[in-house]
């Protein structure tokens, strides 16, 4: 016999519904189907289920068809990062196939297109070269980038548009692979956005800062103007950057409208490994109009992207 004063409740009595007249969040009609490796590749993403993350990739591509069948803005900001995993053959197949309308990258972006494009390898050991002083000091980067710029000032061109030239008129061993090179030759513009300080080539002798600041504040505004396209139905990715492309995009979407555009109706995404509050915010939530919507995926470049491209290189097929 408890002692206790309270007793429990019986569960006699219950008000209960039948399973199947309750409103349920997953159903067996969204569950994914084995893949048939004899299929092609657009059955692939049939077999994928229609929820969460899966659903929401089935939702971007779906729209960024429509938007490269409409002729809208297909714009992707590159963290750097991105071009060290090895992605630049995919991104440059892309732009073949229609579905980079821009790029846009940070400082450290060029630097690594650069030494792919000239030696065929990047990313030096920072944790081992860095305690001699040796970290970020390879001549041929600091020199010919520093020069590319420099003219590029000279003669009224953005960052990004001075650095393609170079590369794509250059006789580098690897310039096919040069994600500049290559989108300069297509004309794709491509805007480069430094943050002084953050990147070896700054602190090389041939460094100029007004060249540095002329041609990548012409590039913000070039930007703008790419970003003005997006409205009605464009999508803007963001790939791999957490702090820098993120701001860019958001200052970009302001000047926008505040130069009397309209900018509604269209689309972002973010791809990365971790969940960063700038992305999400600047990217996925705050600059979206009265429509549009923002997803955010998170994975490994090295597969979420190619994985990206695939899904929609499946799309023509699809509709």
């Amino acid at each position: 016999m408890s002692r206790y004063k309270d007793q429990p409740l019986s569960p006699k009595g219950l008000k209960t519904y039948a399973l199947r007249s309750r409103p349920s969040r997953v159903s067996i009609r969204s569950f994914a189907r084995a893949f048939d490796p004899r299929k092609p590749f657009a059955r692939f993403l049939d077999s994928l289920p229609d929820i969460l993350a899966a659903g929401d990739l089935k939702a971007l591509a779906g729209t960024m068809a429509q938007a490269r069948r409409r002729g809208r803005a297909l714009l992707f900001g590159l963290g750097a990062h991105v071009i060290k995993v090895g992605l630049n053959p995919v991104l440059i197949d892309l732009m073949d196939r229609g579905w980079v309308t821009g790029l846009a990258l940070n400082g450290a972006g060029i630097i690594h297109d650069f030494e792919i494009a000239l030696a065929g390898q990047t990313s030096e050991d920072v944790a081992a070269r860095i305690k001699g002083g040796r970290f970020g000091m390879a001549r041929e980067t600091g020199e010919m980038l520093n020069e590319a710029v420099r003219k590029g000032a000279e003669e009224g061109l953005g960052l990004g548009e001075s650095v393609g030239r170079m590369i794509a008129s250059s006789r580098f061993p690897h310039k096919g692979l040069s994600l500049t090179g290559q989108a300069y030759r297509r004309r794709i513009p491509v805007t480069v956005h430094e943050a002084i300080g953050t990147d070896t080539i700054h602190f090389h002798p041939g460094v100029s800062g007004a060249a540095l600041g002329q041609t990548s504040l012409s590039d913000f505004f070039l930007f703008c103007s790419l970003v003005r396209k997006l409205d009605r139905g464009g999508v803007y990715l963001n790939l791999g950057s957490a702090v820098i492309l993120p701001e860019v995009f958001l200052k970009a979407a302001s000047f926008v409208r505040n130069k009397g555009f309209r900018l509604d109706g269209f689309s972002t995404a973010v791809f990365d490994f971790n969940h960063h509050y700038r992305p999400a915010e600047n990217v996925v939530r705050r600059p979206l109009g009265r429509s549009g919507r923002g997803y955010y995926f998170l994975g490994h470049h090295e597969i979420m992207i190619p994985l990206l491209a695939a899904v929609l290189k499946a799309q023509p097929a699809r509709v």
